[in-house]
Parts: C-alpha cells; structure tokens; sequence
C-alpha cells in the first residue's frame, strides 16, 4: 500500500481521490443499452446477457424448480448461518418502525403522517466474481417487513445459465416475489421500463460495480427512484497502539478482495503501526483466494500517517467513508465527532465483516463520498410518508383569514377564493 506521511491539507483532494470513472465515461454504454431495452424489451436484455456474461438464455426468469433444487445443494450449516443473520437484520430493522406522527396545529386543524410502502421494489444482487447472497438479506427483509407488494430480484448467470444456489435460497427464504437471470445494465434497465417478463418498479436497490451505479442514476431520469449511489466497495480504518495490527490488516483486506476497483485507507497516529500494519497486508495477501483483485484494489489504497487525532478526524469526514472502523483509545472522540460515514464500527472485536453478514445492520451503503448526504438503506427506504389533514368548521374560521392574506400577497386569487367561499358559509 502507498505510505503518505503527514501530508499538507492542500494534498487532500489527490490523496483521497477515488480510482472511480465519471458519470460520462458511462454514460453513452448505458443510454445505448436503455434505448434498445425500452423499444425491443426481453430480446435486448437477452442481447446483454449474451455479450456481457457469455451466456445465451431462453428463459430470464428463475423456475421454482431451480428453486427448490438450490435448498437441496445449500449444507445445513450454510442454512443456519444465513438464518442466524437473518433473525438479527429482521430484529434490528423491526426496530425502526415508527409510530404515526399527529398533531393540532390550531384548534380545529389535525395533521398527521403515515407511512406507506413502495409497492413494487427492485432488487439488484451481484454475483459476477463472488456471489452476494448477504445483499439479498439486507434488502429483502426490511421489504418484506415494510410490506412491499413485489419484491423482484435479478442477478446475473454464471456461465452455464445458472444462479448461485446460496442467492435463490436467500431470496426465497426472505421473500422475494420473482427471479431473474439479468445482470448489470440491463437489468437495471429491465426493471427501469419493464419487459414482457420483468416487472417496472418504484425504486431500484442494490450495489454493483461502477457500470450499474451509472445504470441507477440515469434510471432517475424515468421516474424509478434509486437507494443511493452504491459502488465499488470502500474502507477506512483509524487507528492507534492500541490496536492490532493483523486485525487491521485483515479488515482492510476484507474490503479489498470486494474488486479491483475497491478503495482501503488507514489513518492513524502512530508510524510504528503504519509499518506493522503494512507488513501484516503482504503477509495475509499471500494466502487469500482472490489475492489478484486485492492487490489491484491495493494499488489504490493509502496508508496515512498523521500528526493529530484532530486532523485525522477532519480527513476522515473530507472522506465520507461508506465503512469506518475506529481502533483507538481515545474511541469516543471519534464516535461523536464523525459525521459522514455511513456505517462504524468500533474495537478490536468489531470488524467490518459483522455489519456484512449478521450483526444486524444493513451493508447497502453510500459510497464515493455520497456518504456526505445519504444514508444507508434502512426500513423507512422502502416506504414513503404520506402527510393528512382534516379542518373543522372552527379550524377553517382560525386559520383561514391568514391563508386569504397568504394566498392574495402571491396573486394567487383562486387559492383565496377556495377559503372565501368556505367562510361566506359559515359566517
């Protein structure tokens, strides 16, 4: 990893850059994609399918039989961890409903909220270099929870035309309400329009890779509302002596393996355990499977060394991290002055993998600096709030005259008549 030792605040910009393309070097692949989807539907989704993941379907849709065949291939012991995680996401998402929200604002004028879910939502599962059935958790459940009426997946065939036995379980135990065998843009596009088989959604869940990012934001502009910009995977680690350096090391890695286009920091205090720490990475680098994506994601990671814990807190919210672990003693400093990130972790014996898979919290989460200004998914993402308002005779004499004032001040003669009229009446 690149080793940048107390660097001026000028060098910030270059030193937390992202190894992320632009909106535009994307742009034209997906619009191209979009155009023919929407004119020719299934046939240029199955276009896609074949260019893209080599694989020429006749079918996008996952039979039940495929279903019920990938329980059986699933061991017992796979089964109970992924119902272990299940339990604890079901448990800490339940615990986010809210009560409806009322009030009287005036004498006789009653407002209140509710919340209403998203009836038809959709779900995007990469599964190109590893497979991420845990995604399936962190979305399917707070939707089924939410009450969502359609909760369609899509995820891409390997390439022999199947999908991950481990994806199909997770959805079917969670509640998914239909399969498909898309991946990438066109699926993103698939569910942006709707085909002969795949539904038009609401809104689209779900990370992927820098080409599906792109692929939601442009579905924005066809009125699919979107979780959040969620791409390549990130992690930042701030600690000091008191941390370990092995578990340091294995945390970053741990986002590192994600792809090659995946983005590690550590920031810390101390040059002891900046050299511990990166001897520790080529150590542990060795022996991992996917040590070829981890050592490109490394070529775009930093080492940071720092004069303060002040200044490593103000880099850290420049950052906006989508992962943030703090190893240090002075812990509290830093759990109440972060402010972007979005999600943290704290201690030596809480590492990122936990948020992952099975503490409970969800993993979709703002990446490339979004976490400045969005939040991770949670239950209220797959709901909107809708406001009520009734006015009795007494509510309409209180605050009408106001409302008249109001309405004439804007030349809006209409608005005032609508209370006029009501007053005349009443009076």
């Amino acid at each position: 990893m690149n080793k940048i030792l107390n660097p001026s605040k000028s060098d910030w910009p270059e030193i937390l850059r992202r190894p992320t393309q632009t909106v535009a070097d994307i742009e034209q692949t997906v619009n191209q994609i979009f155009d023919e989807i929407k004119v020719k539907g299934n046939a240029a989704v199955a276009k896609y399918t074949e260019l893209f993941d080599g694989i020429k379907l006749n079918d996008l849709i996952v039979s039940e039989t495929e279903v019920s065949n990938a329980e059986k291939k699933i061991s017992e012991d796979l089964k109970s961890a992924i119902k272990l995680a299940k339990a604890n996401i079901e448990k800490f998402h339940a615990a986010q409903r809210t009560d409806r929200v009322s009030v009287e604002t005036s004498n006789g004028v009653k407002c209140w909220q509710e919340k209403k879910p998203i009836q038809k939502v959709g779900l995007y599962i990469p599964g190109g270099t590893a497979p991420l059935f845990s995604s399936i958790l962190m979305l399917a459940i707070p939707a089924k929870l939410a009450g969502c009426e359609e909760i369609v997946l899509c995820t891409p065939p390997d390439k022999d035309g199947n999908v991950n036995p481990a994806i199909l379980y997770a959805a079917n135990l969670c509640g998914v309400t239909q399969m498909f065998k898309i991946g990438g843009i066109q699926a993103i596009g698939a569910m942006t329009f709707g085909t002969k088989d795949v539904p038009q959604v609401y809104k689209i869940f779900g990370p992927g890779n820098q080409f599906v990012t792109v692929a939601k934001q442009l579905a924005t502009k066809y009125q699919v509302a979107i979780d959040m910009p969620a791409g390549p995977s990130e992690l930042l680690v701030y600690a000091d002596d008191s941390a370990n350096a092995a578990y340091v090391a294995s945390d970053l890695l741990s986002q590192a393996e994600h792809g090659i286009d995946s983005q590690v920091i550590m920031v810390t205090t101390s040059e002891k355990l900046l050299n511990q720490v990166s001897e520790e990475i080529q150590v542990q680098l060795q022996d991992l499977p996917r040590k070829a994506i981890a050592d490109k994601a490394i070529e775009n990671s930093r080492l940071i060394l720092v004069d303060s814990e002040k200044e490593a807190l103000e880099l850290i919210n420049e950052y906006g991290p989508e992962h943030f672990i703090i190893c240090a003693e002075k812990e509290d400093y830093f759990i109440n002055g972060v402010i972007n990130a979005g999600s943290v972790f704290i201690g030596n014996y809480t590492p990122e993998s936990a948020g992952d898979y099975a503490s409970g919290t969800n993993h979709t989460l703002p990446t490339n600096g979004y976490a400045k200004q969005y939040s991770g998914v949670n239950l209220d993402s797959f709901m909107k709030t809708i406001t009520f308002q009734k006015i009795s005779e007494e509510g309409i004499k209180a605050i009408g005259p106001s409302i008249e004032l109001l309405a004439e001040a804007e030349g809006l003669q209409a608005h005032k008549n609508a209370v006029t009229l009501r007053l005349k009446d009443l009076n």
